[in-house]
């Protein structure tokens, strides 16, 4: 396995790799999946990127088993403001299992600080089911919350880093507004002392911001009919402000207006092919 600087002609299969293993491990619909890959990683997104001195690119190439696929994997990663951000990291599905991300991490990681990084951070869509502990193998621990738009998606990231590491880290730009998800607001929910929603018929709800389920867009919070926190009404969609969310049998959350859903993470959930 050679990890190496893509070329510009190469885009075409690095867009294939992202497809195909968003397809496979990520939480997101066909059509988010396609917003994302047709806005960050099209072919001139990519060329665009080969030039920009800030940003660092490498693929992972194996024996090429098929005609024209010998790229296997891929790694991106940006220098902003003393930080190494190791923004994406994808391997094809069907050649994991061979060590391919975890040699891609390492060499961004390493390029990263050689090129002048003096923390490095790495970032993880939060609809990436396998991701989070793939990066937790590496004694890295999440470190707050980005809320990132992409092609109008409106995605979250986490943000892990060194436990030891004392700073902040930039936010994670991927060509719209970046803003940190912990602090943004509640959309159609009154802020007062506790945090209030209305639901379509006028009563009022209370959302309690500790009892939080992670999201594909966005986290679901608990909501009560009572200041006090003793009955519950519901959840509440944070990416929309809607009520509207449905529960199935496996405990897997809904939202009815704009589609989140409910990501579980789990040891069973993760896959060690990323290894």
């Amino acid at each position: 396995m050679e990890i190496r600087e893509p070329t510009s002609d190469e885009a075409e299969r690095i867009r294939e790799v992202v497809d195909s293993s968003m397809t496979t491990s990520f939480r997101l619909s066909p059509n988010q999946i396609d917003a994302v890959t047709d806005d960050t990683f099209a072919e001139d997104a990519v060329a665009e990127r080969l030039k920009d001195e800030t940003t660092v690119l490498r693929v992972a190439e194996t024996a090429a088993e098929i005609e024209g696929e010998a790229v296997t994997g891929f790694v991106e990663g940006r220098l902003e403001d003393g930080w190494g951000t190791v923004r994406w990291l994808f391997v094809d599905p069907e050649h994991r299992g061979r060590g391919i991300g975890t040699e891609l991490y390492e060499t961004m990681s390493e390029t990263l600080r050689d090129r002048g990084a003096e923390r490095v951070c790495v970032t993880v869509l939060e609809a990436n089911t396998e991701g989070h502990q793939f990066v937790e193998r590496f004694g890295l621990e999440h470190d707050g919350d980005w809320r990132v738009d992409v092609a109008d998606e409106s995605l979250v990231k986490y943000v892990y880093t060194d436990p030891s590491v004392d700073a902040d880290h930039p936010a994670e730009s991927t060509g719209a507004d970046s803003q940190d998800a912990d602090e943004e607001g509640f959309p159609e929910a009154e802020m007062t002392d506790g945090t209030l929603a209305s639901t379509d018929d006028g009563e009022t709800v209370y959302i309690d911001r500790s009892e939080e389920e992670s999201g594909t867009a966005a986290s679901f919070f608990v909501t009560y009919e009572d200041a006090d926190f003793t009955d519950q009404y519901g959840f509440y969609c944070a990416n929309c402000g809607s009520l509207d969310i449905s529960m199935d049998n496996m405990d897997r959350l809904e939202c009815g207006d704009c589609g989140n859903t409910h990501a579980e993470r789990s040891g069973e959930s993760y896959d060690d092919s990323y290894l």
